[in-house]
């Protein structure tokens, strides 16, 4: 079983060689480079120490070096280099209070999550397998090396990673590894916020976004994401809909491509819905403003996962307005990306399609039919150059100062007024028509 290692790690290997050293690159890149798939990084483990590994390099960089792990550069490329250890106890169900270092590669790798990620291999010695990965990779199986609840023990994160890895190679999670996830999934609370941030969004950009089920079924979302439960558990008794909130939720994340702002909107688009439900006469389920509830939910969720200012603002928005449907007008068009924003609202018909696609089969074509039509409209508004934000307003603030309007809220109101005007008209938009003295008295009003 040949692996072809880049450049710049077999030189690493070669030179640990050449000085009597044991070295493999080991892990993720094995288990890649095994499936045909592309590695991100080029890991190493070796039997040398730290201090050794250093001497051999002209440049290294003390990357973890408590833990062993001394990160070699080559040029602009970093490798990370991590001599074999022995782990000891984890108080903190994430990292162990100490490590010592071992000359034994099994001893090395047993303290290693997957089998699949608990492989080595050089070209001298070719593929090191003591635990089955190989056998687990053709199964399409996680599974633990050694004990499950060892290994969850130590770790909690791992937890995570199991259904993340599930979700991006497609795999099931073997037995024991999966009771043992259920078992220990409340200790994810030790976890900061920041690491299920992101194993929560790998999950969702794979090519498996529906594993999310998986999550749920194993109490994972329970601890990271309960208002995911409350959705699973949310019926949707209407017309439109044939699953539940969750399942429904579920449904646009396959249909919708895998961007890190569309996924995670569709994940909250209707996480509103159980806050909001009621029952008219009929038995029919109802959501009214559960948009605007929903926009409030994901605002606490980033905030509590401690996603970026960016991410959290541009969601809540596209959540706000993505059930927003009205006539494929030029007028109505061009107010709406003015509500919802420039860069923003032409992600809405991919929302709105995917939101569809995932609802019961009642007026499906209609409603596929109402976003090709906007979205047309949508082309042509975009193609004239219509007005749509101050950006592009004929007349600024510098403009209405010169004739001896003061600065603060009564320009901004001037200015808003004129903006109006000119979204529903787009041939008003030039100084002329603006600033003509008993039009902008008009725009003055109420200000």
């Amino acid at each position: 079983m040949k692996i072809t290692i880049p450049e710049n790690a077999k030189m690493i290997l070669d030179t640990m060689h050449r000085a009597g050293y044991e070295a493999y690159v080991v892990g993720g890149c094995v288990r890649d480079a095994l499936l045909g798939r592309e590695p991100g990084d080029w890991d190493i483990t070796t039997n040398a120490l730290p201090v050794q590994v250093k001497k051999l390099f002209k440049r290294t960089i003390d990357t973890g070096i408590e833990h062993g792990t001394v990160t070699v550069m080559v040029g602009k490329e970093g490798y990370e280099v991590t001599t074999y250890r022995i782990d000891g106890k984890y108080e903190d169900s994430r990292h162990p209070s100490e490590v010592t270092f071992t000359r034994d590669l099994t001893e090395d790798m047993k303290r290693r999550d997957f089998t699949i990620n608990a492989m080595a291999y050089n070209d001298e010695e070719g593929l090191i397998d003591r635990f089955g990965g190989v056998e687990d990779l053709n199964a399409r199986i996680i599974r633990c090396v050694g004990s499950p609840r060892e290994r969850f023990s130590e770790d909690a994160l791992r937890i995570m990673r199991a259904v993340r890895f599930a979700a991006q190679l497609d795999y099931d999670i073997e037995q024991d590894t999966r009771d043992a996830v259920k078992e220990l999934s409340p200790n994810l609370k030790n976890i900061s916020a920041e690491r299920i941030q992101t194993e929560l969004v790998k999950l969702l950009l794979s090519d498996h976004p529906e594993k999310i089920r998986l999550a749920y079924e194993l109490g994972i979302t329970k601890q990271i994401l309960p208002e995911f439960d409350r959705c699973m558990e949310t019926p949707q008794n209407n017309i439109h809909h044939m699953y539940s909130v969750g399942e429904h939720t579920i449904a646009t994340l396959q249909n919708i491509r895998p961007d890190r702002v569309l996924r995670l909107t569709m994940l909250m688009h209707d996480m509103g819905k159980p806050a909001t439900i009621s029952i008219d006469e009929k038995g029919i389920n109802h959501y009214y403003g559960h948009a605007e509830e929903g926009k409030k939910i994901a605002h606490g969720i980033f905030r509590r996962l401690k996603f970026d200012r960016d991410t959290m603002d541009r969601v809540c928005n596209l959540i706000l307005y993505h059930d927003d449907r009205f006539p494929a007008t030029e007028k109505n068009v061009r107010r709406q990306i003015h509500r919802v924003g420039e860069e923003d609202y032409p992600l809405l018909f991919e929302i709105q399609y995917a939101d569809t696609m995932a609802q019961s089969t009642y007026m499906r074509e209609e409603k596929l039919k109402l976003i090709e039509d906007t979205k047309a409209v949508y082309e042509k508004v975009i193609e004239r150059k219509d007005c749509t934000s101050l950006k592009t307003l004929a007349v600024n603030g510098r403009d209405l100062i010169e004739l001896g309007v003061n600065p603060g809220k009564e320009l901004g109101k001037i200015l808003g007024n004129m903006l109006k005007d000119v979204i529903d008209e787009p041939t008003h938009n030039t100084k002329e028509y603006l600033l003509e003295p008993e039009r902008l008295s008009e725009f003055k009003k109420d200000c």
